[in-house]
C-alpha cells in the first residue's frame, strides 16, 4: 500500500524531528536480543491464527525465490531455504484454532528483542484505508484528479548498487542520460502533468486526495454507486514532508495536537491556506486500479487490518512475524499487544524500532490510525535454526 512512503504515520516525524539535538544524531544501529515467549506480555492471549493467515500470504510470495536468497539485509532471518518447511507446515494449518497457530509460532519460532543503539522504546503509528467519493470523468464537484504511474517516471533501487542502501529507492526522469528529478506536488498541482491523459478517476475533495496520498490505497465510491480501490504505484522521488510540522511552526498546533483529526479541521478551516501548506510536502504519489482484495502492501499481498505492519527494510525483511507491545491509541491505559506481520513499508518509517499498524478501513480505523503516536517495541521472531546460528554468531 505504501508506497514508500506514505503512511499517515508520517504526520508523527514532529517528534522524533524535534527530540533530536542538531547536531550530530547517532546513527541507528539494529540490535537482537535473546528473549522468551513468557517475556512477552499477553502473548497467551492473543488470537495466533488472524497473524498466522497474514503469515500465510507472506509465505506465498516467498514460494517463488531462489531457495539460496538471503531474507532480509545480510541475511538478517536467514536464506528462503530456512523458511520453506516452516511456510510448508503454516499452510497446512487451520486459521480459526488459535491454540494450534500459536503452538506453530512458539514451536518453529525463537522471539529476540530488537533495540536502537540498546534502546528497546520507539514510535509506532497507524494507518488505514480511506474512503472518497469521485467519478469516472470530472464536472460538478468531481474537480481533483488521481494520477496514474507516467511513463517517463523512473525508479531506482539503490539496494542492487550497494548492500548498505538495501530497502531505499529514488525516483525521478532521464534527460540527456542523467536522472533528473520529477516534478514535484507544487508542479504537479499547477497542471505539469496536464494533457497526458494520466487521470484515473477525479475526486470531490483536495484535503481527500491528500491523505489518500499519505495512506498509500483507498476505495473510491464511484457517481454510479460502484467501488473503485486504488493502490500506490509510484512514488515522485521527492523526500516526504509532515504538514504537522509546518502547523506547529506557525503556532496553530502543538506537537502533543498533532494528528490526522486535528491537521483535517485545522485545513477545513482555512481553505484560503490549504493548498499551500499541503504544497509543504513536494512528495507526491501516483495510484493504480486494484481488484477486489486489498489493500496491498508493498510486499505486494493484501494487508489483514490490525496484524499487518509497515517497517524499515532497510533493518527488516518482509514477511517477517514481529510481536507487537505498544499504547493504544485510544485506551492511553490498554495496550496493543499481539503478533503482526511486516508486510509494508513507508517513507516516514525509519529506524530498527519503528513500525506503522494497519487498521483496515472504516470509522473505527480511522479513529485509530489517526491519533496513534505510541510509544512501544517489538519482538523479531525468526525461525528457531536461523536464531540459533545469529545468537552464534554474536
Amino acid at each position: 500500500m505504501r508506497r514508500p512512503g506514505f503512511l499517515l504515520a508520517a504526520l508523527a516525524l514532529i517528534l522524533s524531528a524535534c527530540a533530536l539535538p542538531p547536531s550530530a544524531p547517532v546513527p541507528p544501529k539494529l540490535t537482537l536480543l535473546p528473549a522468551r515467549y513468557a517475556d512477552l506480555a499477553g502473548w497467551s492471549d492473543d488470537r495466533q491464527g488472524e497473524a498466522l493467515a497474514a503469515f500465510k500470504r507472506s509465505c506465498g510470495r516467498l514460494a517463488s525465490r531462489p531457495e539460496n536468497e538471503a531474507v532480509g539485509p545480510s541475511g538478517l532471518a536467514g536464506t528462503v531455504r530456512d523458511w520453506r518447511a516452516v511456510c510448508a507446515e503454516a499452510t497446512a494449518l487451520s486459521e480459526a484454532d488459535d491454540a494450534a497457530a500459536r503452538a506453530f509460532f512458539e514451536s518453529r519460532f525463537l522471539p529476540l528483542a530488537a533495540t536502537d543503539n540498546g534502546n528497546a522504546e520507539g514510535l509506532f503509528t497507524g494507518y488505514y484505508e480511506p474512503e472518497l467519493r469521485g467519478a469516472r470523468r470530472p464536472g460538478g464537484r468531481f474537480t481533483v484528479p488521481l494520477y496514474g504511474r507516467p511513463a517517463d517516471l523512473v525508479t531506482v533501487d539503490l539496494g542492487q548498487f550497494r548492500e548498505e542502501w538495501r530497502g531505499q529507492t529514488i525516483a525521478g526522469r532521464i534527460d540527456g542520460g542523467r536522472l533528473r528529478p520529477y516534478a514535484s506536488r507544487t508542479e504537479i498541482e499547477g497542471g505539469a502533468l496536464c494533457g497526458r491523459r494520466l487521470e484515473l478517476v477525479w475526486v470531490d475533495d483536495a484535503v481527500d486526495a491528500f491523505f489518500l496520498h499519505i495512506q498509500g490505497s483507498g476505495r473510491v465510491v464511484l457517481d454510479d454507486g460502484s467501488v473503485l480501490r486504488v493502490g500506490y504505484a509510484a512514488q515522485n522521488g521527492h523526500p516526504y514532508f509532515a504538514i504537522g510540522r509546518e502547523l506547529v511552526a506557525r503556532g496553530v498546533l502543538t506537537r502533543e495536537e498533532v494528528s490526522l483529526q486535528s491537521i483535517r479541521a485545522w485545513l477545513a478551516a482555512h481553505p484560503d491556506e490549504a493548498a499551500a501548506v499541503m504544497n509543504k510536502n513536494p512528495s507526491f504519489v501516483f495510484f493504480r486500479a486494484l481488484g477486489e482484495n486489498g489493500p496491498l502492501g508493498a510486499e505486494g499481498v493484501a494487508l489483514t487490518p490490525g496484524r499487518s505492519l509497515a517497517v524499515d527494510r532497510a533493518f527488516f525483511p518482509f514477511g517477517l512475524p514481529l510481536w507487537l507491545d505498544a499504547e493504544d491509541p485510544v485506551a492511553p491505559a490498554a495496550r496493543v499487544r499481539r503478533l503482526m506481520v511486516a508486510q509494508d513499508t513507508g517513507g516516514a518509517i525509519r529506524g530498527p524500532v519503528r513500525g506503522d499498524v494497519f487498521w483496515g478501513h472504516g470509522d473505527d480505523a480511522a479513529e485509530r490510525a489517526g491519533r496513534m503516536r505510541s510509544a512501544g517495541r517489538y519482538w523479531v521472531l525468526l525461525p528457531r535454526e536461523v536464531a540459533a546460528r545469529r545468537m552464534a554468531g554474536n
